[in-house]
């Protein structure tokens, strides 16, 4: 995977990841496809925890300062391949992501996209929300970042990346996508996120905040001011 001419670079933005970072990385070994890519790990703490429960030794490994959005943006310029994916460490993709994404990239106008979100759950209400979360995603044509993101580089790096702020990062990002006339492109085939997040502070209280969170972002109030309100490392949806 360490080639000069790789195609993806999956980066995922850490933050005290190391529990679960090995099996994220695992499951990235088994994508299909031939695509060469690389993985880029960026711990946003100081100390460097999730990187130092990293097993394989082929991961590029940086850290930052905390805040997922400084962290992709890092990760972004240190990046070598055309198609720049991010990878929330608690998201594990589709075996054919490579393939979805480079045929997605191939139509005219699509300059990035993200993939059907789902959560890793039998759970019928949890299984509901992420139904509901890939409806929004496709009205709006604004995927959030636990869906996997892909853009290629250079209009990420021409749009000057993600904002440098604590929250809605990824909603920020695609507003302007959208306002520059890029098209984003929302693949059927889901991410399985973990559901760790529901299960930690109640399905109908994370749920409910985090929609509220989303529609006083969209009635301007400040990412900082929400932040607040908000725990480190959380989804969007």
């Amino acid at each position: 995977m360490q080639d000069t001419t790789c195609k993806f670079s999956i980066i995922v933005p850490a933050l005290h990841e190391g529990p679960i970072i090995n099996d994220l990385l695992e499951s990235l070994a088994r994508l299909q496809g031939k695509e060469l890519y690389e993985i880029i790990v960026v711990d946003g703490d100081p100390k460097g925890t999730t990187i130092k429960s990293i097993h394989q030794k082929n991961i590029q490994c940086f850290s930052s300062g905390p805040g997922r959005a400084r962290q992709m943006n890092a990760g972004a310029h240190l990046a070598r391949g055309e198609i720049l994916l991010f990878l929330h460490a608690d998201t594990h993709l589709p075996r054919n992501a490579f393939q979805q994404a480079g045929l997605i990239l191939k139509e005219d106008g699509y300059i990035g996209g993200a993939f059907d979100f789902g959560i890793k759950s039998d759970k019928v209400v949890l299984k509901l929300i992420a139904k509901v979360a890939s409806w929004r995603s496709r009205l709006t044509r604004i995927p959030f970042g636990d869906q996997a993101i892909f853009i290629k580089k250079d209009y990420f790096l021409s749009l000057g990346g993600y904002k440098d702020i604590p929250l809605m990062e990824d909603v920020e990002l695609m507003q302007r996508i959208k306002k520059s006339g890029g098209k984003i492109f929302i693949s059927s085939e889901p991410v399985f996120t973990s559901p760790r997040r529901w299960e930690k502070e109640g399905v109908i209280y994370c749920t409910l905040r985090n929609w509220f969170l989303l529609t006083l972002y969209y009635l301007g109030i400040s990412p900082t001011k929400l932040a607040k309100f908000y725990p480190p490392g959380g989804s969007s949806v």
